[in-house]
């Protein structure tokens, strides 16, 4: 299925806003904009105050948005950090790539394939290309399998392929790679206990200063905060302090302790129940963990301050696009789960900001609602820059929605997961086994979906029966009630199962 195929299937909506749009002469005489993509990990869209929560103390992520476009409605492709970072560089769905930690999607991605990621692109077109901080995955000379063994091997890092690479692949263990790596002594010295992010913030820093006056540059940044108890630096008091008598909210949907509404299916297996035994089973339990998150995500949003002082000193924000936004969601109770990975709002749905300095005064401060797939970051990205968009990406750039213009769009987001927890085998490989066929066939928590402007379908494909869930995000935007089984809903479930299967074809497309 081709690319124009797949646009008339997916179903289209015309896009209102024009007041103020860009002109097409304007665009062509400026010059090529600096472009940085900033990405934190493990991060749910609603800890941010432009966001709805001013809780979590995002000042500069909010000015950033105040001044750029805020997306409401995007959504990863896949939600968990390998495949959705291979997803985000490529432009593909994992179904594609095939980069993650589960069969038959454990794949390295190959050096030719990463020849055709958004810094690749950008560097061929004469871009400086710089990498700090979690790259998530693995990149061998051909593909291969299982990438899950090479996670941790910086060996298979692409660090040849950056002109600036401050890189590491899987989790960062504390003085493993960092900071002894990155040439930056002075800032390690300095502090007894140096904060990983304060590293990055002047590694960031370091980038900006050291780039060649007039030469365009794309600085790709993953932070490794703020996942919680994961994360191998120790909290900054200075940063903890900025929370003290803070009560966080709970979720509307939180659960203290078990949930006995949840499907067996996903009882029995899923490993997010011991997560929120262990960070959130209780709302205490909860305050310690979530104040956690919060001081680590405040180390992010001081190093996006230094970052515009900077751009700002140096005379080039007027000429920078800043793209925010995290790897994946995280429950955080929700649901009485913990983790990600599973299609609920929590885990699926993702934070994006994008400031484009270019942008005149009456387009800042647009909140804009269309359905948005991180698939679609590469090729935006690529646009954004004046490059071509490499035909291997299946995502679709969301340029013109930033600036203003008219287009067609989407009315579905396709979402995966093949996130087994190593246990279940694949049913083609489990055939011939009836106790592991059996198993699988009960056990697998493989499952794909669809986001639509109203409803939430998903599909746990591999059991039997077929496991279904939709909900009316409409009346029940926190997911409490599948509606799978309502005979009144049948025709809209027959509907979404047919556009759901069309987009699994194309993800799936090679």
């Amino acid at each position: 299925m081709n690319r124009r195929d797949f646009l008339k299937i997916a179903g289209l909506a015309i896009l209102a806003p024009t007041v103020g749009c860009i002109t097409q002469a304007a665009r062509k005489a400026r010059k090529r904009p600096n472009i940085i993509y900033l990405m934190s990990d493990d991060q749910r869209w609603d800890t941010l105050g432009c966001y709805g929560n001013p809780e979590f103390k995002t000042h500069n992520l909010d000015n950033l948005a105040d001044q750029g476009v805020l997306f409401e409605n995007c959504y990863y492709a896949v939600s968990i950090c390998m495949p959705s970072r291979a997803t985000i560089l490529t432009g593909q769905f994992m179904s594609r790539h095939r980069c993650g930690f589960d069969r038959p999607t454990d794949y390295t991605i190959s050096r030719p394939e990463f020849a055709r990621t958004y810094p690749m692109v950008l560097r061929k077109a004469g871009y400086r290309t710089g990498f700090i901080g979690k790259l998530g995955f693995v990149v061998t000379e051909k593909k291969e399998r299982p990438c899950r063994k090479l996670w941790k091997s910086p060996e298979h890092m692409p660090a040849d392929r950056f002109d600036y690479w401050k890189g590491w692949p899987g989790q960062a263990p504390k003085g493993q790679y960092w900071p002894k790596d990155f040439g930056l002594k002075e800032s390690y010295e300095k502090s007894k206990r140096p904060h990983l992010t304060d590293i990055m913030g002047d590694l960031i820093l370091d980038f900006v200063r050291t780039n060649p006056a007039g030469k365009p540059f794309c600085l790709s940044v993953s932070f490794h905060a703020p996942k919680g108890a994961l994360v191998p630096a120790d909290v900054k008091p200075e940063y903890d302090r900025q929370f003290e008598g803070v009560k966080f909210k709970l979720p509307p949907n939180y659960v203290a302790g078990p949930n006995d509404k949840l499907p067996d299916l996903i009882k029995r297996n899923w490993r997010g129940l011991g997560y929120h035994r262990r960070y959130t089973w209780t709302p205490e339990l909860y305050q310690k963990f979530v104040r956690r998150q919060a001081a680590l995500a405040y180390g992010i949003d001081v190093a996006v301050g230094r970052l515009v002082k900077e751009l700002k000193d140096k005379r080039l924000l007027d000429n920078t696009v800043i793209i925010f936004t995290s790897d994946n969601g995280f429950l955080n109770g929700s649901h009485g789960l913990d983790g990600k990975t599973l299609l609920y709002e929590e885990s699926m749905r993702a934070p994006l900001i994008v400031f484009d300095g270019r942008l005149p005064a009456e387009m800042r401060g647009r909140r804009l609602t269309q359905l948005i797939s991180t698939v679609d970051f590469a090729p935006t990205i690529a646009d954004l820059a004046g490059s071509p968009v490499p035909n291997v990406m299946q995502g679709k750039s969301f340029k013109p929605l930033i600036e203003g213009r008219d287009m067609r769009w989407r009315d579905a987001v396709f979402m995966e997961s093949n996130f087994t927890q190593f246990k279940a085998v694949p049913l083609a490989e489990a055939k011939d086994d009836p106790e592991a066929l059996a198993k699988t066939k009960r056990d697998s928590l493989r499952c794909h979906g669809i986001r639509t402007e109203r409803w939430k379908y998903i599909r746990f494909f591999e059991t039997e029966p077929v496991f279904e869930q939709l909900f009316d995000l409409k009346s029940d935007p926190i997911e409490q009630h599948n509606l799978a089984g309502d005979p009144k809903h049948a025709k809209v479930l027959e509907k979404l199962r047919a556009q759901c299967d069309r987009l699994n074809r194309y993800a799936h497309d090679r």
